[in-house]
């Protein structure tokens, strides 16, 4: 499990330089051809973790439910976002990989709700979602790339 944690803090670290370095109207911008911004690829990220880890895991969510309503699955953006919401999530981006290796050597996962992805992997237990969550985050990031490309970084 440690490099479990090891590759989505390093994926974590380059989200947050996306997110600090980039400007704000480029974060913001959703492309022709696409249904979403880099801003929101990112925030999706940290709530989608934050779902399947300590949701799932029957313990509380580390997270704001207002964010969750904003960016879980299934949402879209807006083209907004405020200087609060940014700097909340770009703090959560490593606060909350840090929290949940916490969390887990400490043994506080040990109930789990049986969860079957959109991708078709189901789900029994917090080593199984901190595992699918590489994947998740690999998507993203291949996401947040490519609107990079286009939106001119």
């Amino acid at each position: 499990m440690e490099k479990i944690f090891d590759v989505t803090l390093e994926n974590r670290k380059r989200l947050y330089k996306i997110l600090t370095e980039t400007p704000k109207e480029q974060l913001l911008e959703i492309p022709k051809g696409f249904n979403n911004n880099v801003w929101w690829n990112i925030a999706h990220t940290v709530i989608t973790t934050q779902i399947l880890v300590y949701k799932l895991g029957k313990l509380q969510m580390r997270v704001p439910g207002e964010l969750v309503e904003k960016f879980m699955k299934g949402t879209k953006p807006d083209g907004t976002a405020t200087e609060e919401e940014m700097k909340l999530i770009a703090d959560f981006l490593i606060s909350t990989v840090e929290w949940a290796k916490e969390d887990y050597e400490a043994g506080l996962f040990q109930d789990y709700t049986t969860y079957t992805t959109s991708a078709g992997v189901t789900l029994t237990s917090a080593e199984d979602a901190l595992t699918f969550n590489l994947y998740h985050e690999g998507l993203h990031a291949a996401a947040i790339i490519a609107l990079l490309k286009v939106v001119g970084k």
